[in-house]
């Protein structure tokens, strides 16, 4: 996988418990362009991969914008960025990719809950470059807790943003925005933020009479998903190979291909990033990615998430 060398320009906090880092090219050049909604993986020093959401315009060239929530359940990944990253650093990412861009249509809907913002902010200040209206909803447990209060006090001249906070009783419970309550033909919703959120705000929408088709969304951890039973072991067939791996009841796809010396792309190791979806050959695939839609699982051709998911079959043939 192609990577950049890049050098940690700035970091500033961002509202409790998040950190921005401004990322610029090692050789003073542009970065790779990329589209609103974007992420990149970033790899850290102490030998973790972690995927961001890019936050900046995508018109800004010069930098990479991202915002990392200090998790209390770290693995590694948000404690390194909070207590041991510094300007200066240098670091390799991964070019941008993405899975969850801005559709064509009329007015956009954005709706983000907690470090969800980040790659919402990148779809604003596209909407606000184009000229299409938008509406920005943003959900925090307290307002200390709000990110880019500076870009927010700004304002924009063709979207009207909101802030939401939970402890003074405008939590996503409490009551949702009213245009989310009136879905129009020309009208898109995009949502990020914790799986909970999403499904509750996803099926207020449907509710309120929202087509799957406008609705996109992007998860910040992954989903719950309850296994069809017990788990068993199966096997995985590397099809540019013919190598046949027995991946046993608590393992994944991923660690044993990389134990039998097959790279693999990793990047979230959670199903929610896409970095490992794989085309399956054969087999039935057990999904348990949150980054795919039902449509896509249900699909002639399928895809597996290595990290995660797992096969209904006895073995699954994989192009890889």
């Amino acid at each position: 996988m192609e990577t950049i060398p890049v050098i940690v320009d700035a970091l500033s906090a961002q509202g409790r418990r998040n950190l921005a880092v401004r990322l610029v090219a090692e050789d003073g050049e542009s970065l790779p362009a990329f589209d609103a909604g974007a992420h990149i993986d970033v790899h850290l020093a102490n030998g973790l991969t972690r995927q961001y959401s890019i936050a900046s315009a995508p018109h800004e060239r010069d930098h990479y914008l991202l915002c990392v929530k200090r998790e209390a359940a770290s693995r590694g990944g948000s404690a390194y960025v909070h207590e041991r990253l510094r300007v200066g650093d240098r670091l390799t990412v991964s070019l941008p990719r993405s899975l969850f861009g801005l559709q064509d249509g009329g007015h956009a809907l954005l709706i983000a809950g907690g470090i969800g913002i980040t790659p919402l902010l990148s779809m604003a200040e596209t909407l606000e470059r184009t000229g299409t209206p938008f509406e920005l909803h943003y959900y925090v447990r307290e307002r200390i807790d709000t990110a880019f209060k500076a870009r927010w006090a700004a304002g924009f001249r063709h979207g009207a943003i909101h802030i939401h906070s939970s402890v003074d009783g405008d939590s996503p419970r409490d009551g949702l925005p009213d245009a989310l309550r009136t879905p129009h033909d020309n009208r898109q919703l995009y949502l990020c933020g914790p799986e909970g959120f999403m499904q509750h705000v996803t099926q207020a929408a449907r509710e309120f009479g929202w087509q799957p088709a406008a609705i996109h969304q992007e998860a910040f951890a992954p989903a719950v998903i309850e296994a069809a039973g017990d788990d068993e072991g199966f096997q995985v067939e590397v099809a540019s190979t013919g190598q046949v791996f027995e991946v046993s009841c608590g393992r994944t796809i991923a660690a044993v291909l990389l134990e039998g010396g097959v790279s693999v792309p990793l990047s979230c190791e959670m199903g929610i990033c896409g970095a490992c979806l794989t085309p399956v050959l054969d087999g039935v695939v057990d999904h348990r990615d949150t980054v795919q839609s039902d449509a896509e699982k249900r699909a002639p051709n399928q895809q597996i998430a290595l990290c995660c998911s797992r096969a209904r079959t006895s073995r699954i043939v994989i192009d890889l």
